[in-house]
């Protein structure tokens, strides 16, 4: 199941987990969208999983479906002696069907992503990455298609200015708590985090909602009313 996470030092489990979670994302991206996704967890009782308006893509095309990997970095003032350390530790620590969700505390000062840390996660199999803050190379990685979405850009590098911390803890990112391993779901209208303990059941009621979506536009478009058709099947 796809909340089920494998034991350390089960590769034969990690590597299933790793295709369940493939096939999953695979099926997510293919049939959801973030709204529906919304509308599930509301139905569950969670309803502080979408993150703020300003974090956008940097492409409208850009879909991200995948499981949190969490950065935390703080502002600096001087630069350290190793400034990129830790970051280089945490993106180098990112796996298969993972998103780089990083919290800079609400920092502006610097862009903290870039093309070199794109590249550098999509060879770790990273599926994309959520910024709360500016990045820098947007064309670059716009050309690389790495689905990327931030609040801004800003051509200035972080020694000196900002340093990793931490990561793979919760962090708060665009006003939501994301912990390692939420489903991280994020298209042209916003990003949506899905806690690990309530995936199946938000997963299985936004595949429902899906379906009567599709019958209440196939009637629609047949010319019924929308007083009747939401009668029959309960969406809008």
């Amino acid at each position: 199941m796809p909340g089920q996470c494998a034991r350390m030092g089960e590769p034969e489990a990690v590597e299933q987990q790793s295709k369940n979670d493939a096939a999953l994302f695979a099926q997510m991206k293919e049939h959801l969208f973030s709204a529906v996704i919304s509308d599930a967890l509301d139905q569950v009782g969670v309803r502080d999983r979408v993150m703020r308006a300003d974090l956008r893509p940097l492409d409208p095309k850009m879909v991200i479906c995948g499981r949190a990997f969490t950065i935390l970095s703080a502002d600096v003032y001087e630069k350290n002696r190793d400034p990129y350390e830790k970051e280089i530790e945490a993106i180098d620590s990112l796996t298969p069907h993972s998103v780089a969700v990083w919290s800079t505390n609400g920092s502006r000062r610097t862009g903290v992503w870039g093309e070199l840390l794109s590249t550098a996660a999509r060879a770790r199999g990273a599926v994309g990455a959520v910024i709360d803050g500016y990045i820098r190379d947007a064309v670059q990685i716009m050309k690389m298609g790495f689905p990327v979405f931030c609040t801004g850009l800003r051509p200035v590098d972080s020694a000196g200015r900002s340093l990793v911390i931490d990561y793979n803890c919760t962090v708060e990112v665009g006003d939501v708590l994301v912990s390692p391993g939420d489903i991280v779901f994020a298209d042209y209208d916003g990003v949506v985090v899905i806690p690990k303990d309530v995936e199946d059941e938000v997963i299985r009621l936004a595949m429902e909602k899906v379906r009567r979506e599709s019958a209440t536009r196939e009637e629609l478009l047949k010319g019924a009313y929308l007083k009747d058709v939401y009668a029959k099947y309960g969406v809008l």
